[in-house]
């Protein structure tokens, strides 16, 4: 990779915090390229970071860096943690966050970050030891030259889905900026298109329409579909499913035919 690319997720919003870690990282490789993936990830929710970053890693090219900061345990004894797998390279919190998406692609090395600023401050671990090391690593510097070898990180499991005597048992997994539901569930066994089930959530229980996509329902209408990342989906068209229907990351639903 000619200019090496470097992929920043965070719960940082609009904050000054990400481009004081942009800056750390050019001062060290002016070099470098910076792609902001997100930094609308609600704050603290390590779980929505570990999904949004093994949603979106393999679509960018073999060698990038990714530093993920969603780091409610910053200062404390969680360590900074530096993942190599078979095509990445991932920065950030041993809390959880990298788990997901590294080991998906398979983890080859595995260090705890010891380089960092010399201000090295208790709070903000982005800008002080994860931008510092992302941007060592987009020079060349092998991984092994910026810390210890680690056997064992902290993981964190998406969760899956489950069925018993036809009723789907899911969670929700992630909502996007549309109010858009996705489930950990990855199929309807026995649905066809068409079909009116009933959803069990924590306000109630509604009807949606099994669909292929949006546009094969009016808008106000409920619907359940596939969508882009393999998850069984619930939306409102033209509406926000999650608002209307009280639903959050971590919620139950179950799926039956009504």
């Amino acid at each position: 990779m000619e200019r090496p690319l470097i992929a920043l997720l965070t719960d940082f919003g609009r904050d000054y915090f990400v481009a004081a870690m942009k800056g750390v990282i050019l001062s060290i490789n002016p070099r470098a390229q910076i792609v902001d993936i997100t930094h609308d990830v609600p704050p603290q929710d390590v779980q929505t970071g570990a999904f949004v970053l093994k949603a979106v890693y393999r679509w960018f090219p073999r060698g990038t860096i990714f530093v993920a900061v969603v780091d409610p345990g910053v200062g404390t004894e969680r360590a900074p943690l530096l993942l190599k797998t078979r095509g990445y390279l991932f920065v950030g919190p041993d809390n959880g966050l990298l788990a997901p998406a590294a080991e998906e692609d398979g983890v080859l090395e595995a260090y705890r970050i010891g380089v960092g600023l010399p201000q090295l401050s208790k709070t903000f671990h982005g800008r002080d030891v994860f931008a510092p090391a992302a941007a060592y690593l987009s020079l060349g510097v092998e991984p092994r030259l910026l810390g210890t070898p680690v056997a064992q990180w902290r993981r964190l499991e998406i969760p899956e889905a489950r069925v018993e005597d036809g009723v789907v048992y899911g969670r929700v997994v992630y909502v996007d900026r549309f109010g858009n539901v996705y489930t950990s569930a990855r199929s309807l066994p026995g649905a066809a298109y068409g079909d009116v089930l009933c959803v069990e959530t924590p306000r109630g229980v509604l009807r949606a329409r099994y669909v292929e996509t949006y546009g094969r329902a009016a808008p106000g209408d409920a619907v359940l579909l596939i969508n882009s990342e393999g998850y069984l989906e619930l939306a409102v068209v033209m509406g926000n499913a999650a608002s209307a229907y009280g639903l959050k990351t971590g919620d139950e639903v179950k799926i039956r035919r009504c």
